[in-house]
């Protein structure tokens, strides 16, 4: 189905949870209706690593958070200016980490990263952010796309159940983070927080097969990686900058294996990936490829870099990269600080299928 090119998927895609935890909402309780920003800090906290079973009840009924990496916004054909309203809604919800585990996540619409804004340079916007009724803490969004006092941020500050609403025209191109930006925003990033705008060059961007979108951010947990049952968020880790988890889209091995991304021989792919952070940079790098053009910084006002192994990206950054794809193999999308990838669950795969191209690469022995 062809999709609206500048509306926000807001959907949760559930293809790549088959047999993982189940996907029944469980918003967080109801309190702390003002602006204040202690409920969680002054909230007790689980002193073990594990639940009385693998598999809490708990974890039996989070939400899948993992914001599918193929449902984002067609690219832009027009090439005139439009006006577009949009809507981001912040929900505080429990969902699904890793096998066995749920977390208190922040998110925009639900899922992590937030959903995927693609408008044209000149065009404008009108955003209606709301808070859910059921949320604890206050809310607000900084758009690094917009010229304006803390891009937005403190237009839009709201308190749970409420809602703001800004214009802005888009007057630069390029692939832009936003995010929550109340004075404890490094948690609230860390939680899921975060999402990316796409502003295209009034020439567009060039052709491609496929688009992929991921977010890379860090979680702080009291309890170390592979724990079972409700994690809880440790400011501690935060203030040291050294998280347990390190993750795409909120979730570890969402898109690995069986439910690795897919592409076929001859193709090329386009990856957007905003760094949420909140404090770690992202050396990124596809395993058995390269990034045949990237824009670091998300710069599409300039002419892309060729042939990129690695890139950097920081936190509060995106970027955008393309592959070819000459050969079948399974690419993994990593960020090459490994320890992240072995032991903190940050990986990606894109399976490609087709013919073998032996001319190109095969083992000898």
């Amino acid at each position: 189905m062809k999709r609206d090119p500048h509306t926000p998927s807001v959907d949760i895609s559930r293809r790549c949870f088959l047999g993982q935890a189940g996907t029944g909402a469980l918003l967080l309780g109801l309190g702390g209706l003002t602006l204040s920003e202690h409920a969680f800090a002054t909230a007790p906290h689980s002193a073990g690593a594990t639940t009385d079973s693998p598999v809490s009840p708990a974890a039996q009924a989070a939400l899948v958070v993992a914001a599918d990496p193929t449902r984002l916004p067609s690219p832009i054909q027009r090439k005139h200016s439009v006006h577009h309203d949009i809507t981001l809604e912040a929900r505080e919800v429990r969902g699904h980490l890793a096998d066995g585990s749920v977390f208190d996540f922040m998110t925009w619409n639900g899922q992590v990263p937030g959903p995927m804004i693609r408008v044209r340079q000149g065009d404008t916007i009108t955003l209606t952010v709301r808070s859910a009724a059921s949320n604890t803490r206050p809310h607000s969004v900084d758009m690094h796309a917009v010229f304006g006092t803390g891009g937005g941020s403190s237009a839009t500050l709201m308190p749970p159940g409420g809602s703001r609403r800004e214009f802005f025209k888009c007057m630069y191109p390029g692939a832009f983070i936003y995010h929550c930006a109340v004075p404890n925003m490094d948690e609230h990033i860390s939680r899921g927080m975060f999402g990316m705008i796409v502003v295209e060059p009034e020439d567009g961007l060039p052709p491609v097969d496929r688009e992929f979108y991921l977010g890379q951010h860090e979680l702080y947990t009291k309890e170390p990686f592979g724990s079972t049952g409700l994690l809880q968020f440790d400011y501690s880790s935060m203030e040291h900058e050294d998280p347990n988890f390190v993750l795409f889209n909120g979730t570890v091995g969402a898109f690995t294996g069986a439910s690795a991304l897919k592409a076929k021989v001859g193709e090329t792919i386009r990856v957007f990936m905003v760094s949420g952070g909140p404090n770690l940079t992202s050396s990124f790098h596809p395993i058995g490829n390269v990034w045949k053009n990237c824009w670091p910084q998300g710069a599409l006002a300039n002419a892309p870099l060729h042939y990129v192994q690695t890139q950097s990206v920081p936190p509060g950054s995106c970027f955008v990269g393309e592959m070819e794809l000459p050969v079948p193999e399974t690419i993994k999308l990593v960020d090459h600080a490994l320890t992240r990838v072995a032991r903190k669950g940050l990986l990606a795969e894109i399976a490609v299928e087709g013919q073998a191209n032996p001319g190109a690469y095969r083992a000898i022995s």
